[in-house]
């Protein structure tokens, strides 16, 4: 395999799901690695691909032997990252998003940042590369800490250990102290994940040296699905470890229950009427004074639309928090009920 003290092999994992259209930018970033491929391995997990992306793979397949293809008939993504690890072959194991491409020193820096800094798992800065003009407006979003908090990994230039990183890279051994993904949780796998790595006394490292780009999504309607399932998947979280919730996951549930909530109490208060109008008027002008920064920055042109941007990245996650509060307790529930019959 080419493991050597100095040289560490290491598998990456690419789950995928007719990812067609990304695929290929995502390989051959792996594949330009200035890291000795004879110490690399990539393992691409499809997940039932309908479109032609098991082909694109199976065509790399045949031309690098160290890359392989196999299957992920559950289609998740938790899933298909414990096939990857259950199969890798090397000390080091990081996961890759089909949808991203890794700096040619990405490997590098990985295995660099896990010696010096003692960490069980290390990520680096996400850099969102929008595509059209829904996209970059809303990577300019994703870069901001006021669509972020203080997650680190979204705008650091500093490194620093952390509570998460995003598509993390870890020694092998950890897998064996904090067990492997939950394949219950659809969503926010990874930051589950690594609260485990962290209570069972591991430390996870953040560089910004370690660089990769992805691309956000591509039109508003995505983007609020997307945060609202966040939103839904922290409430199986925060059932599964309390502890892990961190204040930054708390401000939009408690800003929409807040604003909705004194909306609700008009009806037997309507003096509470002006906490409504007071609450949502310091939100929209601090989203315009933001946008207005943001867009002065990087152009004019992305000022119509990303105070909208900034709007559904914070009410998709509360209120898919919210739903989830609703709906989760419900469907464990059922699901016991079902089990004990």
């Amino acid at each position: 395999m080419g493991m050597n003290d100095q040289t560490p092999f290491v598998s990456l994992i690419v789950p995928m799901r007719n990812e067609a259209a990304h695929i290929r930018r995502c390989l051959d970033s792996i594949l330009s690695q200035d890291y000795p491929l004879a110490c690399l391995e990539v393992l691409v997990i499809d997940g039932q691909s309908t479109d032609n992306a098991g082909m694109i793979v199976a065509d790399y397949a045949a031309k690098y032997p160290h890359l392989r293809l196999l299957q992920n008939p559950k289609k998740i993504i938790p899933a298909a990252w414990n096939i990857g690890i259950r199969h890798a072959q090397g000390q080091i194991v990081g996961m890759v998003n089909a949808h991203s491409m890794l700096a040619p020193d990405y490997v590098k820096e990985c295995v660099a940042a896990l010696r010096r800094s003692g960490a069980a798992g290390v990520g680096g800065v996400m850099h969102p590369v929008g595509q059209g003009y829904v996209s970059q407006a809303i990577a300019l979003a994703l870069g901001h800490p006021f669509s972020a908090g203080d997650a680190r990994y979204r705008y650091s230039r500093q490194e620093a250990f952390v509570d998460t990183v995003p598509l993390g890279v870890y020694w092998r051994k950890i897998f064996e102290r904090a067990g492997f993904f939950d394949e219950a949780m659809v969503r926010n796998e990874d930051f589950e994940f690594n609260y485990r790595v962290r209570q069972s006394g591991g430390k996870l490292f953040l560089s910004p040296a370690i660089r990769f780009y992805y691309i956000p999504r591509s039109s508003l309607r995505a983007l609020w699905r997307q945060y609202f399932q966040n939103g839904r998947w922290k409430v199986v979280t925060v059932q599964k470890h309390p502890a892990s919730l961190r204040w930054r996951q708390t401000i939009p549930p408690l800003f929409v229950g807040l604003l909705f909530g004194s909306l609700l109490l008009t009806v037997f208060w309507p003096i509470v009427f002006w906490l409504f109008i007071f609450g949502l008027g310091c939100y929209l002008l601090t989203n315009l004074v933001v946008s207005i920064i943001l867009s002065a920055q990087n152009g004019w042109r992305y000022w119509p639309i990303l105070p909208l941007v900034f709007a559904v990245i914070h009410f998709a996650w509360g209120l898919g928090f919210w739903y989830g509060v609703v709906t989760i307790p419900i469907r464990f529930r059922l699901d016991n009920a079902i089990q004990n019959r």
